[in-house]
């Protein structure tokens, strides 16, 4: 990670700038934030499930080993307290709130195209029976042939949300995140051979992938469901992370876009008034020039005297 930095842009002194040019990304994440209440709200599709259906939805009701409140802990929290970490070392605001906005959007985005997958294909989980039955007695529609669930209601409206998986999906969003983060900030791929970092860079893939694989343990999912919501979470999670940061094996891939930006319009300043100094010393050569042309209008000059000054001009011009 790079300590020498050309500047230093504290949330003191940048903070509000940054939250100001940024304010419209803020709204839409609040909007964003309803639409996902929304979708958790209303019912999700109730898909036919017919009696012959049910030799793969009897797997037994078990409680979650990632219960639900843990995954906001995994792929929000935790990354959260790694930016913030990081931010007390490098002191740059830009760096935290784009790590921050990034993982909060990716998370977030993530939830809303799952859950309106998950409301719209309304395909039953794997222990759907014992929802549909509790007591084990099972009931069909003689005319349909589809089910007729004496269940409780919140119980059979979760057990119509298995494709794809949330828990799996928040957490490859939220990891798979800080993993992208992580991998520009110890410079992973510098091509230097230091191939010890890929375990820094796949552990939290690791753990985003064992809470993939205890909602199958757990017969919440099957395992297309897992696999969808991984490859779902990971995805918006790089496109996330690279709106904010350069890949990993770019020179400047340790830090934001945002701050290479900051730092060259700085280099553009200091450089203003030395152009400004040239400029106003050709202007000042030319008026030399025009006064002495005018006297030798006049014969008081003669060409010998105004050609070294010409020259200078010249010369200012070219450089």
């Amino acid at each position: 990670m790079a300590d020498s930095h050309v500047g230093v842009h504290t949330i003191k002194s940048h903070g509000v700038k940054v939250l100001r040019f940024h304010m419209h990304d803020w709204f839409v994440f609040l909007l964003l934030v309803g639409i996902e209440i929304g979708l958790n709200v209303i019912d999700p599709f109730h898909r036919f499930v017919g009696e012959d259906m049910m030799t793969d939805l009897k797997y037994p009701l078990k409680d979650n080993t990632v219960p639900f409140w843990a995954v906001p802990l995994i792929a929000i929290v935790l990354p959260l307290l790694i930016f913030i970490a990081i931010y007390f070392r490098r002191r740059d605001v830009y760096d935290l709130h784009h790590a921050i906005l990034g993982l909060l959007y990716s998370v977030l985005v993530t939830g809303v195209i799952t859950d309106a997958i998950k409301d719209a294909v309304g395909r039953p989980r794997p222990d759907f029976f014992w929802r549909c039955f509790p007591d084990g007695k099972s009931a069909f529609d003689p005319l349909t042939g589809n089910v007729i669930c004496h269940g409780l209601r919140s119980d059979i409206k979760e057990g119509h949300k298995s494709f794809p998986s949330g828990h799996t999906s928040w957490s490859f969003a939220g990891l798979g995140f800080v993993s992208w983060y992580l991998s520009g900030k110890i410079r992973a791929f510098d091509r230097r051979g230091h191939i010890g970092k890929l375990c820094i860079v796949f552990l939290p893939l690791l753990v985003a992938a064992l809470v993939g694989v205890s909602r199958v343990d757990d017969y919440w999912h099957h395992w297309q469901d897992v696999f969808a919501g991984g490859l779902l979470g990971l995805t918006v999670a790089s496109f996330c992370y690279l709106q904010f940061f350069p890949l990993p094996y770019d020179t400047e891939g340790w830090g934001p876009h945002a701050y290479f930006r900051t730092l060259a319009e700085m280099e553009q300043a200091k450089d203003r008034p030395s152009i400004s100094l040239a400029d106003s010393h050709v202007q000042q050569q030319e008026g030399e020039a025009l006064c002495l042309v005018s006297s030798g209008a006049q014969g008081r000059v003669d060409e010998a005297e105004t050609r070294p000054v010409i020259e200078d001009i010249e010369n200012g011009r070219r450089q």
